[in-house]
């Protein structure tokens, strides 16, 4: 089951794709895709509806973040040994977890725009953890029982910002529009294996990142439970789990992101994102 929520920014209503790739509004069945719409009993329900059933929206409406705006949008860095190896930088012994600004949070196919005095500005294609109950302390022998779902995320990145401005790197990653998130959250029944899905970015139609998970470092069983001992998750979080190579920073000379440039990225079985650079 594919959940997703369309119409203007702020006032989205939650959907379902159906068979053909028609949006079926489920504004009569659940207030929005939330940490509500996100239980076990909730998704159960869902999956019981003909999604022929349902109204069918006309023309082709902006489709906004997956989920509401999550309590926590945690992100992974350095998880694929690939791109660690592209950076120069020694594989993480625990996974690395920071934290985007709530102000990053956007549709999948909203514009993304480069701060003011940016320089450095980056695309990372990632695989989304949605949870759908609340985790604190899971053991990772249970942490899948806590997952709703999956979905695309780009952890759009400013890298003088993130490495050249001080030891953090939240302000690199949290200017609007950097995390943008859909186009829609595939259930966990409908993914096989996470740890065997592709994943791709293109820039201007030209392949950047063309990687897979298994070259995960941190799978996404070991980072719920891993993530769960530091930060409560609550249902409709996100879990950004990290890039793989292909990333401007790692390229020689790196082609840094440009306004009017198009990055357009996908995971295997979960959807393709497009967004335009322009300027702040």
């Amino acid at each position: 089951m594919k959940l997703l929520r369309y119409g203007p920014s702020g006032a989205e209503k939650p959907a379902m794709l159906d068979a053909n790739g028609g949006i079926r509004c489920l504004a009569a069945v659940v207030r929005d895709i939330d940490g509500f719409a996100l239980s076990p009993v909730q998704i159960a329900m869902l999956k019981g509806i003909d999604p022929t059933s349902l109204p069918l929206v006309g023309g082709n409406p902006r489709i906004g973040p997956c989920v509401v705006r999550p309590i926590n949008y945690i992100c992974i860095g350095l998880n694929y040994a690939d791109h660690a190896a592209e950076t120069g930088m020694p594989l993480p012994k625990e996974p690395i977890i920071f934290v985007k600004a709530g102000g990053a949070f956007c549709g999948p196919n909203d514009d993304v725009l480069r701060p003011r005095h940016s320089q450095k500005l980056d695309w990372e294609v990632e695989l989304g953890i949605v949870i759908g109950t609340k985790a604190r302390y899971v053991s990772e022998a249970d942490s899948m029982d806590y997952v709703a779902g999956y979905c695309v995320c780009n952890d759009v990145s400013e890298r003088e910002f993130q490495l050249e401005r001080g030891p953090t790197w939240d302000k690199g990653k949290g200017a609007d529009t950097f995390g943008p998130t859909g186009p829609w959250m595939v259930t966990k029944d409908e993914v096989a294996d996470p740890q065997q899905l592709k994943l791709w970015t293109e820039v201007n139609g030209k392949m950047m990142q063309n990687g897979s998970t298994k070259t995960m470092v941190f799978g996404v069983k070991t980072l719920v439970s891993y993530v769960s001992h530091f930060i409560t998750l609550h249902p409709g979080d996100v879990i950004a789990t990290g890039t793989p190579p292909g990333v401007a920073a790692g390229m020689k000379p790196p082609a840094w992101l440009q306004p009017g440039d198009v990055m357009r990225l996908g995971v295997e079985g979960l959807g393709i994102q497009t967004q335009r650079i322009v300027q702040a």
